[in-house]
């Protein structure tokens, strides 16, 4: 439909570092194997998404989490005629740099890095690609496409993008990001806003009443298929299943026509108009109401309080421990010259595991 619009290898701004490749598989393809193939993605499998894994073995953790967003982002770009390996690529990496103990962590190593420039996990992801992980021999990070970069780093602020060159740009001059990386940003928002939904469900921090009261099940319930289903599990992961492919379907209708609207006739035109791909003003308002349920319900329910307190307080103990003790961090994470000492330490806090941040802990305290 689309696909004029669409990054490919012609038209991609291409790698920071030249590398000859042998074999024919397209860069964005490349991207995506090279982000599989990390350390920082295979850790996501132990990192929490909402609930900790001592909730039990089924609910969602980083890794799950980000197969779902490139799932969704793959199903609207490949309906918009965009380029879905890109999508794949942005939307696997792009909790990459997310702290152990999900939102709690990142907000404690925040407080944290206070003083010292902050933390936010899409610029770690971004210097997790760029930086941290070191494989080959000419460069450091995985040299990905500029296109998966820039989806990749959702949000910047003015400092942090004055050192990023053209990378930087796009917020000091408020240019958009491609539509690939559009729908990327979305699907995130698809994904977690049900499946969240679903989670708390099954960890009973919800009722299938509360479930009911949301005006976009009631208008989801309005349709015969949801009649005569007496299992509230069954009832729940059929509301999750049509919610999602509403929001897809609405994403793609709303995204059509706003393309449409601008006219854009190439990506230059893309990153000069505003953000194309969109949910249309009633779902947004559905939407809305579907995170501030999930905030009150869930995030901050008293179930979770505890082992949110716990969370921070192992976060907030491994940097002050770091801190005092940094010749006992790990050589990897400090080169001497590129970083501070607190940023050394964040690095290394940030990518650790919830379980290997847990061990580290323990170990600290009885070792005291």
């Amino acid at each position: 439909m689309f696909e004029y619009l669409a990054v490919n290898d012609k038209n991609s701004l291409g790698r920071e570092f030249h590398e000859n490749f042998f074999d024919s598989r397209e860069a964005f393809q490349r991207d995506r194997d090279r982000i599989i193939h990390s350390k920082s993605f295979r850790r996501l499998e132990h990192k929490t998404q909402v609930f900790i894994n001592n909730f039990g073995d089924h609910y969602r953790n980083r890794l799950t989490h980000s197969l779902e967003v490139s799932q969704i982002s793959r199903d609207i770009a490949r309906s918009l005629g965009l380029n879905e390996d890109l999508c794949e690529s942005i939307a696997l990496a792009h909790d990459l740099g997310h702290a152990p103990f999900g939102h709690v962590g990142q907000d404690a190593l925040n407080s944290c890095m206070d003083q010292h420039g902050g933390f936010e996990h899409n610029y770690q992801s971004l210097r997790i690609v760029t930086h941290i992980e070191r494989v080959y021999k000419n460069f450091r990070g995985l040299n990905l496409s500029y296109e998966v970069r820039e989806g990749i780093l959702k949000h910047c602020s003015k400092r942090r993008a004055l050192k990023l060159g053209k990378l930087g740009e796009r917020f000091l001059k408020r240019f958009s990001p491609t539509l690939e990386a559009q729908i990327v940003n979305l699907s995130d928002e698809i994904a977690y806003n049900n499946h969240d939904l679903d989670d708390g469900f099954r960890a009973n921090l919800i009722s299938l009443d509360e479930i009911l009261s949301l005006d976009i099940v009631r208008i989801i319930l309005r349709e015969p298929d949801f009649s005569n289903i007496s299992d509230e599990h069954i009832l729940v992961s059929e509301i999750i299943r049509k919610s999602i492919s509403l929001q897809i379907k609405n994403l793609i209708e709303e995204s059509v026509k706003r393309i449409k609207k601008y006219n854009p006739k190439c990506i230059d035109d893309v990153r000069s108009c505003p953000e194309l791909i969109n949910f249309s003003e009633n779902q947004k308002l559905l939407n809305r109401q579907l995170k501030l349920f999930l905030r009150k319900k869930i995030y901050n329910h008293s179930k979770l309080i505890e082992d949110n307190k716990k969370a921070k307080k192992i976060i907030k103990f491994l940097f002050q421990h770091y801190q005092k003790n940094f010749s006992f961090l790990p050589s990897y994470y400090y080169d001497g010259d590129s970083v501070s000492n607190e940023e050394a330490i964040s690095d290394y806090i940030s990518g650790m595991t919830d379980r290997y941040a847990i061990n580290v802990y323990k170990e600290l305290i009885n070792g005291m």
